[in-house]
């Protein structure tokens, strides 16, 4: 049993309106100050070795998608505040901005807690990796990129779950997103625009290598805001070095990133891999895949 994996030139060009990435990848040294207004300014060392001022504002949060409004989203003005003011803000800029006071978050490169109790972020990841475990070829698969994000009040949720899928045969992942009991998913008709997001699934210590890898790349459901995945054989899109079948892909441990809605952080689940199979407990699996996935998805019907 073959799967065609076509999902991938559609995730690589889908637009990225969460925890929002700088125009710039695998930066370094960068430091993050917010001042008394809620602007924040992102200091770093470019791949060039050019010293980058970036001012960054306007957004906090998220809107749901059954808001009918365009998604929020920051203000990066990269001269430093020139474009914004007509002078050099970073000059001046005074950090109001205190210790990070919110919630462990995945893939931290710095953080802080401002007065009015909000929290910005800055968090670093590959998210552009190839699929099922190719090591990257080109320059925008290598790129570490930084996603910034500012938000008041509880995480979007990310619930993920291992089970069983086709009878037992193989293993799999569901889950879902949501933001303050709402799912995340996109808009109808929005051609993967303004509310889309993926889950980015890698597999560990798997039959694609030692360490992490990155397998698949699915984008949340309309309505439900969920996702659905089987460790199978799979064959590579078009255009990379094999179009041999790969996988299946389970390793010792999983993990799934997803980008929050607006400008809300990115978050991740981990888990092992599942063992032998047990039909007790899959039969609780299939529960809870009911009650996060739900009986009307059918995209999911054989991943139960």
């Amino acid at each position: 049993m073959f799967f065609v994996a076509a999902l991938w030139a559609a995730l690589t060009a889908a637009p990225a309106l969460a925890s929002e990435p700088l125009g710039d990848v695998n930066v370094r040294e960068l430091k993050l100050s917010v001042n008394a207004k809620g602007e924040a300014l992102l200091t770093y060392q470019r791949e060039t070795g050019a010293i980058r001022h970036v001012l960054v504002s306007g957004a906090i949060n998220a809107h749901p998608p059954t808001s009918g409004e365009p998604q929020v989203r920051f203000r990066f003005d990269y001269s430093g505040g020139w474009k914004t003011y007509g002078r050099q803000v970073w000059r001046g800029f005074r950090n109001a901005c205190g210790a990070y006071r919110g919630p462990a978050l995945p893939y931290l490169v710095t953080a802080c807690t401002a007065s009015d109790g909000s929290h910005w972020a800055v968090q670093s990841w590959q998210r552009l990796l190839p699929m099922r475990g190719f090591e990257p070829w080109t320059d925008r698969q290598r790129g570490w990129e930084q996603h910034v994000s500012h938000w008041s009040g509880p995480l979007p949720e990310l619930e993920v779950s291992p089970n069983w899928t086709y009878g037992g045969q193989w293993q799999g992942l569901f889950g879902r997103l949501t933001y303050q009991g709402q799912p995340v998913h996109g808009v109808a008709g929005s051609k993967g625009g303004r509310y889309t997001r993926y889950a980015y699934i890698d597999t560990y210590d798997s039959p694609y290598g030692p360490g992490w890898r990155h397998d698949a790349g699915k984008a949340l459901h309309l309505r439900n805001g969920a996702f659905c995945f089987s460790f199978v054989p799979q064959v590579p899109p078009a255009g990379y070095p094999s179009r041999e079948p790969r996988g299946p892909g389970d390793g010792k441990r999983h993990r799934v990133s997803v980008m929050g809605p607006g400008v809300t952080p990115v978050v991740m689940w981990e888990g092992a891999a599942l063992g032998r199979y047990n039909q007790a407990q899959d039969a609780i699996f299939n529960e809870l895949f009911d009650r996060i996935v739900g009986p009307g998805d059918k995209v999911c019907t054989a991943e139960r």
